[in-house]
């Protein structure tokens, strides 16, 4: 088999695997790889029991500005896009209703001031009152005692229909099959975890820890959160750090009929619970995620298993401990993070958690809930040594010298096509080859084309 490529992608999840598609079909790039440490494509992140299986568009996102959801509505809708073309309706994206609510008066004042500001962004975009939700989502309105409604006044804006949820790891898995079907020379390889890059004068070949060898002119890393691992390893973003943040979910009976988020704290965004009907176990809701930080670079059965010994020569430095000691001075972030501590744990954690769910359903029982065990994953939050704080977008390392390095943290999945077409229009500058880009905007965002 032919180890030499025209391009390498290191990390076989959905933001890899979109890579590894738009190469195919929209560039005359002869030959690209795709390598992954796993026995099979998307078994970490992108994985059906690693995330909450949304497409994130801004909608229903409450620490999103407009102006932010403006910019994530344009990239979720080329994955939606791609999935309706290639038709993986019921497959791969499912349609369901979904909503963010805001609970009491001070909540329900800002969710009806963001339905106003959103509507320049989603002019669709449907108010529901508590009546309203109580006839579409009637587990959020009904009370503690089983009977009557929750007194605190409720607000709702989303959508009673939407291609919200998706199976990112069925996505990955069709990405990679096309481009393999649109060019023989592209290849998968798998359980091939890269020990190592080197440069020639060629480019750069990747060894594994088996000792296999491929070579590449150009490597893009999409490997989560080892991206910044191997950065390092090769001298390039000495100046971040990283934080693990490990989620977790618990299970509830199937009490919603659709995706209900809350309103976020801006301190702390993407930690509020919200409720999520799994699309791969049937007739549960799964409620969460939980947050906590961990020594880890990748998700293990046990909190205490699995330490990644690598990300002590990523975050043994002063300035990633002074980013976390002041995090914890705010009582907001310190309360929250104690609390997450508790929610890993037996008997506790089950009770506790059982109080924040019941803001989103009012009548749950201890008995309702079942920790998910298997479910959720790793997220890399990068901290900035030189500016002593954590950057919590996606995060790229641009060499300019044949090697990218990606750091995704949430919605990376949704934003999978949007990252392979900045990417893409990087390695075809580098490499002097051509990007379609013309007919990738018209399959895939034709709304961007006619701006």
């Amino acid at each position: 088999m032919d180890k030499h490529f025209d391009v390498v992608i290191i990390g076989g999840g959905v933001s890899g695997c979109a890579l590894f598609w738009t190469l195919s079909e929209y560039t005359d790039i002869q030959s690209v790889a795709v390598v992954d440490k796993c026995p099979d494509l998307a078994m970490v992140s992108s994985n059906v029991k690693a995330n909450s299986q949304t497409i994130h568009d801004g909608s229903i996102e409450t620490n999103y500005t407009a102006q932010k959801a403006k910019k994530v509505k344009l990239a979720a809708q080329k994955v939606t896009n791609y999935a309706l073309k290639h038709e993986l309706q019921n497959k791969v994206i499912f349609k369901t209703q979904k909503m963010a609510i805001g609970v009491g008066d001070k909540e329900c004042e800002f969710m009806q001031k963001r339905h106003q500001d959103f509507l320049s962004v989603f002019p669709d975009l449907q108010w529901f009152d508590k009546q309203m939700i109580k006839e579409i989502e009637p587990s959020v309105i009904l009370g503690s005692d089983g009977k009557s409604d929750r007194p605190e006044n409720v607000v709702g804006s989303g959508y009673r229909e939407a291609w919200c949820a998706m199976n990112f790891e069925g996505l990955s898995k069709d990405f990679a099959a096309r481009a393999q079907a649109k060019n023989p020379s592209n290849k998968v390889f798998l359980n091939f975890w890269v020990k190592e890059i080197k440069r020639n004068d060629e480019g750069y070949y990747l060894i594994s820890k088996s000792g296999e060898v491929i070579t590449a002119k150009f490597v893009l890393v999409n490997a989560g959160s080892y991206s910044l691992v191997l950065a390092q390893s090769m001298g390039y973003g000495m100046d971040l750090g990283c934080l693990p943040i490990a989620g977790s979910f618990y299970f509830v009976p199937d009490l919603l009929k659709g995706k209900v988020y809350m309103v976020q704290n801006p301190k702390l965004p993407f930690a509020a619970v919200h409720g999520d009907p799994d699309i791969s176990a049937s007739g549960r809701t799964r409620i969460g995620p939980t947050a906590i930080a961990m020594p880890k670079l990748e998700r293990s059965k046990h909190w205490y298993s699995g330490i990644s010994f690598e990300l002590g020569k990523v975050d043994f430095h002063r300035e990633v401990f002074g980013v976390l000691f002041d995090l914890l001075k705010d009582s907001d972030i310190r309360s929250y993070v104690f609390k997450n501590i508790i929610f890993e744990l037996p008997y506790f954690g089950k009770r506790l958690f059982l109080k924040d769910a019941q803001k989103l359903i009012p009548s749950l029982k201890l008995s309702d809930i079942e920790y998910a065990e298997g479910y959720g994953e790793v997220r890399p939050q990068v901290v900035d040594r030189t500016q002593k704080q954590l950057e919590l977008g996606e995060k790229k390392i641009i060499t300019n010298k044949g090697i990218t390095f990606n750091m995704t943290p949430s919605p990376g999945a949704t934003s999978c096509l949007q990252n392979a077409f900045v990417d893409t229009q990087e390695i075809v500058a580098y490499l002097h080859a051509n990007f379609d880009k013309e007919r990738f905007l018209k399959d895939l965002s034709p709304e961007e084309l006619e701006s």
